[in-house]
């Protein structure tokens, strides 16, 4: 083989390594499922994983936690907590079957909750809906791999912020709901614009808003980030004792 042959061949041989590289790197880049923490919401707010995958919580903006409810994980399991943080991850590697539902410490009054199953649905998860906001049923979960956050339970805006994702819902009315699996999360939240706009056209013909409705119309501009902590903190205080406007 002459010089130019051996440089010819080298040269080729160099270039598919690279391009090897570069079609296993995004599939190891995928091993570690990322669930995001934003404005009140996990996302995805329900995850399936096999036993001894581990999971990176990531911080997206603002200061939460990702805290397993120590009666709501399987048997043979430990209960996670990430403590409170506002930068940065916390990872954790689920070896033990069963359902995980987690919630964060600032935000669970608001319905900042998530559930995880491990291989298949199991344990005392099961057996009870979850105290705190909402999560999607574990067999919708299974079958979807992931159920993303961003559409109402059942599109009447009663889920503190509108944050579960499309799919079977069970909360904590009980109820089952039908909706989208995790690759139409983004029509979901076209959708949540459509009727939001829908809402604001005919807010002139609308009667007063009691004070739940009204309530609930704060929870969910809080938990779209449209207000801060301080200032949901004094118009929930000024609905309920009756000096906030509810139009406002």
């Amino acid at each position: 083989m002459t010089d130019y042959s051996r440089r010819q061949f080298l040269g080729a041989l160099g270039a598919g390594t690279v391009a090897s590289a570069g079609f296993t790197q995004p599939v190891a880049a995928q091993e570690t499922p990322v669930v995001k923490m934003g404005n009140n919401y996990f996302d995805p707010i329900g995850l399936h994983v096999e036993p001894g995958t581990t999971v990176r919580f990531e911080i997206a903006a603002g200061a939460h936690s990702a805290t397993a409810y120590p009666d709501r994980v399987p048997a043979d399991a430990t209960a996670f907590d990430s403590g409170t943080i506002s930068q940065g991850s916390f990872e954790h590697t689920f070896e033990v079957p069963g359902t995980y539902d987690y919630y964060c410490i600032p935000h669970k009054t608001v319905g900042m909750v998530g559930r995880i199953v491990v291989g298949s649905p199991g344990g005392p998860a099961e057996d009870s809906p979850i105290p705190d906001g909402e999560v999607p049923d574990s067999e919708t979960i299974v079958q979807n791999g992931a159920v993303a956050v961003g559409s109402d339970v059942d599109g009447s805006g009663s889920t503190d912020g509108g944050m579960m994702g499309p799919g079977m819902m069970h909360g904590r009315n009980g109820g089952w709901f039908g909706g989208l699996p995790f690759v139409g999360g983004a029509l979901g939240m076209l959708g949540l614009v459509g009727g939001f706009l829908y809402w604001a056209m005919g807010r002139g013909d609308a009667p007063p808003e009691s004070d739940d409705s009204a309530m609930e119309t704060l929870q969910r501009r809080y938990a779209r980030g449209e207000i801060d902590e301080e200032e949901f903190q004094k118009r929930r205080e000024r609905l309920e004792t009756g000096s906030e406007d509810p139009s406002r």
